[in-house]
């Protein structure tokens, strides 16, 4: 008779759960088979924003290249997107040689996409210049004060298919945001109007963000990769009211402002 070890226990509790999350990802549109131009051009958008070509999650979209062009060196585009801080997690392809590249090299392959999609442009980051060292005697040293990150603030209507993004601080909405239209931010986002559209704060992993609505109709809010979408938000007896939106471990709490 076979006997069961002490030690040993039967293999019911799961190890794992599946779970959806809503993250932020930088998509390429390739528009020529032209990789020496791309790396000129790549190199001169780094020079202007790094912070955010640092370790970006990419999708390449091959799908909108004229049907003149060659077949695409996707190893060669791979690396010269790698070399300038973009990660790729997959292509977006609609030809039979873009995709046979990318089953070779084991790259996901996605659909083309039929949604708008809107040009994100990254702002120039601000260097500033160290300041000089006071004359001796020196006098005491100033307290440090915390260093300020820029605020976004948009006083109009955001209209359904815009996408706009607080890089490094927080969002501040004081229109109303339609149905189709997305807020994104690295810190908080405040929407000091109807609030409609989709918004996603600390996109990059900041769990203590936050989210303020004078009036949450959302199609979707999500702090740090937890979302969730209108079915959810719709059954909150907080729906149309004041809210506040934190997290707590993978938990999203609406609260009443």
């Amino acid at each position: 008779m076979q006997t069961m070890s002490p030690n040993h226990t039967p293999d019911t509790a799961s190890v794992f759960q599946l779970k959806g999350s809503m993250l932020a990802i930088t998509v390429l549109e390739l528009a020529r088979n032209d990789l020496e131009a791309l790396d000129r051009q790549l190199a001169a958008k780094v020079a202007q924003a790094p912070n955010f070509f640092s370790n970006t999650p990419l999708v390449l979209a091959l799908d909108k290249l004229p049907a003149g062009e060659g077949a695409v060196d996707l190893p060669g585009l791979m690396r010269i997107c790698r070399h300038h801080g973009l990660r790729t997690l997959a292509i977006r392809a609609n030809r039979i040689e873009d995709i046979a590249a990318a089953i070779a090299i084991d790259l996901p392959v996605l659909p083309p996409s039929g949604a708008r999609e809107r040009p994100l442009d990254p702002e120039p980051e601000v260097v500033k210049q160290p300041e000089p060292a006071p004359a001796p005697p020196p006098p005491p040293p100033p307290v440090a004060e915390p260093e300020v990150r820029p605020t976004r603030i948009i006083t109009s209507p955001v209209r359904g298919g815009q996408q706009i993004y607080a890089q490094g601080g927080d969002l501040i909405v004081t229109a109303s945001v339609s149905p189709g239209a997305e807020l994104l931010a690295d810190g908080n986002i405040h929407v000091y109007g109807a609030m409609r559209g989709r918004a996603l704060a600390g996109i990059k992993g900041n769990t203590k963000a936050r989210i303020f609505c004078q009036q949450m109709t959302a199609e979707m809010v999500s702090i740090a990769g937890q979302y969730k979408v209108c079915e959810d938000l719709r059954r909150d007896p907080l729906w149309g009211t004041g809210v506040q939106v934190s997290l707590s471990g993978d938990v999203l709490n609406i609260t009443r402002l």
